[in-house]
């Protein structure tokens, strides 16, 4: 099992299947955004740059998942994008339980650098006229947020769990 376990990295198919759940993803924040009409703030638009960042990652580990080079570059940058798609939706989750909404503070508009202004780029993508504090959109009790801190977190146990069992395993990246 383990042995099976530790090829899955040098194959294409786990890396599509992480590409396809990044597509998922971003497919239901923009329903959510376009269909429902709920507006996503800074921290939504972070969190889907971290979700992008993810499948940007699962793109390049499908490429080439037989060349070390670009498998640990994919590996290493779905382990980054999951774990500071995290802390963003912590800093969310912790804004949105404010006790008193008068201390929420969140960017008016999204901090991207001056030569790839995404949120100019491709507003309906990266536009945030959201704001960070207000809880619009639950399912089962958690937060659009919280929910994000569940998925980051699976990504990053994930990514961490096939590259441990890989180490063990085979003694390789």
């Amino acid at each position: 099992m383990l042995k099976h376990l530790a090829k899955l990295p040098t194959q294409r198919l786990p890396w599509l299947l992480l590409l396809l759940s990044v597509l998922a993803l971003l497919s239901f924040a923009l329903y959510v955004q376009h269909g429902l009409g709920i507006e996503p703030c800074v921290k939504c638009i972070y969190q889907r740059t971290a979700i992008i960042a993810i499948g940007l990652a699962a793109f390049v580990g499908l490429l080439r998942p037989q060349q070390l080079l670009l498998r640990s570059l994919a590996w290493l940058a779905w382990l980054v994008a999951a774990v500071w798609g995290y802390v963003i939706a912590a800093e969310h989750v912790q804004l949105q339980q404010a006790e008193n909404s008068f201390f929420i503070v969140c960017e008016a508009f999204p901090n991207f650098p001056s030569w790839l202004p995404l949120h100019e780029l491709l507003p309906n993508l990266f536009g945030a006229p959201g704001l960070c504090g207000d809880i619009d959109w639950q399912f089962a009790g958690l937060s659009m947020p919280m929910w994000m801190q569940i998925i980051f977190a699976g990504y990053a146990i994930v990514a961490v769990a096939v590259m441990l069992i890989r180490l063990l395993v085979q003694r390789a990246l």
